[in-house]
């Protein structure tokens, strides 16, 4: 056959056509092939659904489940997932396959640009031999009873952000924006735990660093928007944020360097204190090597930044609303049932006995939602859904923000009501999706728990949390529009202001007198 010009036009008109037919129909172009029996979102040839999203995944991802049903497929460029959108498909998959459902996808811009150096995080790894160290180490340091010899240091950090805010409670503006002291007081407890240091200012500029890096690289991190991810071609095009990851990771690579140099250096001058870090470091039996200690560090600084200061943001947001005022006199008053004698500020460390304020942990972490994408997961042995076989290799979504407000699990779930998970009749199991679920579910929700509990206990003891003068400050409590454009795999309130109310200025001054013993921590 002679090939002429007009014949090898023809030929790769024919061929391309071909390839998007069979690309199309077949999923020829994924990674995972099409799942028969499984409700499929329609998309186009060659990107699937990925344009098709909108500003806001988690709310398309809703929206699509009132037409394909809780559970359905969609293409995504040329991977293929499997979204579950309702509680009840989430306990299935999520639980009841816990150990088919136990690894992580790879991302392109966060596992090879943001991640080249450091490593993943624990959440983040593929599962794997070292993925089990890393996760074995983290959960024995972060189960229930260790979490209790870690309460001198949320005593330490809840004091110093109450001593800052009770200084401003007492000025002319009594208006503040909590969130650098909540930040502070999450990241400050998993330094020192983990590298047995602390960083002494909130305005201190190491900490300002942090947080804008790791907000930036919580974008990088993200499943959404990041399309790259999902289309190689763009990454020949995509310049300008390979090259904002690539700085992001120059500048964590940084400040990880400075703790860990900085723990070897105390544990080489024998004036470090006991540490996550520091335990593997002078154990000359540990099993865990060098990049899996870096892991794990990494790990504890991101979770550092992620749950606590936006679940605790949220909540204070949500108790500054006039329904918030109700919440948190009731929230007083079972404070005050259970410690008469206002020896609440110090039992709070040891014990958990107000029902009312675990409840509006629960509820915040619900209503919350600071994951409404979670960590994705990956299948290693085939699952069988209602007939359907998913098969070992295919990503799964959790969208966690559908779940938590399915009302077939949470009667009127967008109301923010603490007393839900008082109820004796409510579903019993798991509370809520805050913090994942599953095999790979957050290894330190024990203490993000009681990180809450101690400042929900300790803010509302001393203080009635109030709308700020301007209406315009006060949170935005719709989630609507909390999670209208969520770029970011966390996503926090936008900015806003509370006014603060010492309930009684002589006691809250004896709450807040100096102590030598807790400021040696």
């Amino acid at each position: 056959m002679i090939f002429t010009p007009f014949t090898v036009v023809v030929l790769f008109f024919v061929s391309a056509v071909t390839y998007v037919l069979l690309d199309h129909y077949f999923g020829f172009g994924t990674d995972t092939p099409f799942i028969s029996g499984l409700p499929a979102v329609s998309g186009y040839p060659l990107v699937g659904n990925l344009f098709q999203l909108g500003d806001s995944h988690p709310f398309t991802y809703m929206k699509w489940a009132k037409k394909y049903g809780p559970v359905y497929q969609v293409r995504l460029g040329t991977k293929r997932v499997v979204v579950a959108n309702s509680f009840a498909s989430v306990k299935h998959l999520w639980l009841d396959n816990s150990q088919s459902l136990i690894s992580r996808p790879m991302f392109y811009t966060f596992h090879k640009l943001v991640s080249s150096t450091q490593g993943f995080t624990i959440g983040t790894s593929p599962w794997s031999e070292s993925c089990k160290k890393k996760r074995r180490a983290a959960v024995d340091a972060l189960k229930k009873p260790k979490v209790q010899s870690y309460m001198p240091i949320v005593d330490l950090e809840s004091y110093i952000f109450m001593k800052k805010l009770s200084e401003v409670s007492r000025s002319s503006d009594q208006e503040v924006d909590v969130s650098p002291y909540f930040l502070s007081y999450s990241l400050n407890t998993s330094l020192t735990l983990n590298y047995g240091t602390r960083l002494d200012e909130i305005d201190n500029e190491l900490m300002k660093e942090i947080v804008d890096v790791e907000l930036a690289i919580g974008k990088f991190r993200s499943t959404m928007h990041n399309y790259q991810d999902y289309l190689p071609i763009l990454r020949m095009f995509s310049t300008d944020k390979n090259k904002d990851a690539d700085s992001m990771k120059s500048r964590r690579d940084k400040y990880l360097a400075f703790f860990l140099d900085k723990l070897k250096n105390d544990i080489k001058e024998k004036r470090d204190i006991p540490c996550i870090a520091g335990n593997v470091l002078k154990d000359p039996e540990a099993k865990i090597n060098e990049a899996e200690l870096k892991s794990i560090c990494l790990t504890m600084v991101s979770a550092g930044f992620d749950t606590v200061p936006t679940n605790l943001l949220s909540g204070v947001g949500h108790l500054s609303q006039d329904y918030g005022q109700k919440i948190q006199e009731k929230a007083f008053a079972e404070i005050m049932k259970v410690y008469p004698d206002n020896d609440a500020w110090d039992k709070c460390l040891v014990e958990q006995k107000v029902d009312y304020v675990s409840a509006l942990v629960k509820e915040t972490v619900r209503y919350a939602s600071v994951l409404p994408l979670c960590l994705p997961r990956k299948t290693v042995q085939p699952i069988n859904l209602d007939g359907v076989t998913i098969p070992a290799g295919t990503i799964m979504f959790m969208n966690a923000l559908a779940a938590n407000f399915d009302e077939e699990r949470y009667p009127d779930p967008f109301k923010f009501e603490p007393k839900r998970y008082l109820d004796p009749d409510r579903p019993r199991g798991v509370d809520h999706l805050g913090f994942g679920a599953g095999s790979r579910m957050c290894a330190g929700a024990n203490l993000a728990n009681r990180e809450l509990y101690t400042a929900y206990v300790r803010l509302i003891s001393a203080f009635k949390i109030l709308p700020p003068i301007n209406k315009s400050d006060l949170m935005v409590s719709d989630i609507n529009k909390v999670f209208a454009c969520p770029e970011s795999q966390v996503v926090f309130p936008e900015q806003f202001k509370v006014k603060l109310e010492p309930r009684d200025n002589e006691l809250l001054d004896r709450w807040l007198e100096d102590t030598s013993e807790r400021l040696q921590i």
